[in-house]
């Protein structure tokens, strides 16, 4: 039985500014009621979803951020090799990315990727691929290559460019989940405790995959492809009124929410395989991959 009575999604969104259309918050109850949108047509900022994740969420909320907390460490035996600040772990990790965007607004990281040593290892816009960045997409983590290896496409969190890009939402969330030390545990930086409220990391094109959705092709821009989704035997949801079309945003918020729903449950999710306690405490793990 799941010690949590309510489950939500939030898709993620390091992009600058005050407030960011990709960010969209999703909640749903057990049972299989549809999930809603917290704040629907609310434009969130990054400190708002810090907020609501720290005061507002029901107490026994299993959370989805679709984010990665970490970096690779396992491959180089370091985040960042041959700089001296390079920390021992994740959280260590997300200080670092707090002391030196202090001054940035928003909860943004700019101050971290123009960083002369973290820029070596960054591929960021205009050719500026650091020496350090590795070849082909980039470093991953052991998370990612897992992911790979179930079909999925994983780039590096150190990947600055492009669509495809993760790691402007990756240093903008550490510095949520830095200043929500204490308060909200992490998994699998913290133990599960037997009570909520508690942050995992997602990765959206899983729940889609999971709800059927043909690969190349997890994002939903319109209800009826959402419900489609959501009433998949995998996910047992109800669907959520209406019809038209709707952000893509909101619909894998809305999808992993659910998805969380209906695999909280499964013990091996808990226990990958390849999660050592050394990856616990740096890398991190994307909660469904096994």
């Amino acid at each position: 039985m799941t010690p949590f009575t309510h489950f939500a999604a939030i898709d993620w969104s390091g992009a600058v500014g005050p407030r960011q259309k990709g960010l969209a918050v999703a909640l749903c109850t057990i049972g299989s009621e549809a999930p809603v949108r917290v704040r629907p047509g609310h434009v969130w900022s990054r400190g708002e979803v810090l907020g609501w994740l720290d005061r507002e969420m029901p107490r026994d909320t299993l959370v989805g951020l679709d984010l990665g907390p970490s970096l690779p460490f396992v491959d180089a035996g370091a985040f960042f090799p041959g700089w001296r600040e390079s920390p021992a772990d994740a959280r260590g990790l997300w200080a670092l990315v707090e002391r030196l965007c202090a001054d940035d607004p928003h909860l943004a990281a700019s101050s971290f990727v123009d960083h002369p040593q973290a820029a070596r290892h960054f591929r960021r816009h205009g050719g500026r691929t650091g020496d350090k960045f590795g070849v082909g997409r980039g470093r991953l983590r052991v998370t990612e290559l897992a992911q790979r290896a179930q079909g999925l496409n994983p780039y590096s969190n150190l990947n600055l460019v492009g669509a495809a890009q993760v790691g402007k939402s990756s240093l903008t969330g550490m510095r949520v989940l830095h200043r929500l030390a204490g308060r909200v545990p992490v998994w699998p930086f913290d133990s599960a405790p037997p009570r909520g409220p508690l942050i995992v990391e997602i990765y959206t094109s899983l729940a889609a995959r999971d709800a059927g959705r043909p690969k190349g092709r997890s994002k939903m821009t319109t209800i009826a492809a959402l419900n489609a989704a959501l009433t998949h035997p995998a996910i047992g949801s109800a669907p959520v009124p209406g019809d038209g079309a709707i952000d893509d945003h909101g619909a894998d918020a809305l999808l992993t929410a659910a998805w969380l729903r209906a695999n909280a449950h499964r013990a091996a999710l808990w226990q990958p395989h390849d999660l050592t306690p050394q990856i616990a405490q740096t890398e991190g793990w994307t909660f469904g991959v096994v």
